[in-house]
């Protein structure tokens, strides 16, 4: 998985699980929308796992490997492992409500790592 892919995959778990969060439900279980939930975790799981490292691959090919990237590629792999343990809970869960999904929705971790991802993709963008 390339890293544009990885984002595309957190970003589209990201927003199905604002819909979810807001359909007030107590379980995923029951057929549906819901039971989509899990599987945008799976790729959200799949897309975190090795984030950090596909993140330094695709901004050292870009903007070499210089010091001033270190302290943040740092920080984004930190805040992927956090999502990712977050994520990884979620999944663990035989049922998963709605309330639940909003406070994941609401978690410093995964919010801070879109924020990451932002900052990546549009850095790579300004030197392409």
């Amino acid at each position: 998985m390339d890293l544009d892919q990885r984002i595309d995959a957190i970003e589209s778990a990201y927003e199905f699980m604002f819909a979810y969060a807001a359909q007030g439900r107590q379980s995923d279980q029951g057929g549906g929308a819901a039971s989509d939930l899990r599987d945008y975790l799976r790729k959200m799981e799949s897309a975190l796992d090795g984030l950090g490292e596909a993140v330094a691959e695709a901004t050292r090919e870009v903007l070499g490997d210089t010091q001033a990237w270190q302290a943040f590629l740092d920080a984004v792999s930190q805040d992927a492992a956090r999502a990712l343990a977050i994520v990884r809970l979620v999944l663990s869960k035989p049922a998963i409500s709605s309330l639940l999904i909003d406070n994941v929705n609401g978690s410093i971790h995964l919010r801070a790592l879109l924020t990451d991802l932002f900052v990546v993709d549009e850095s790579l963008k300004q030197q392409a």
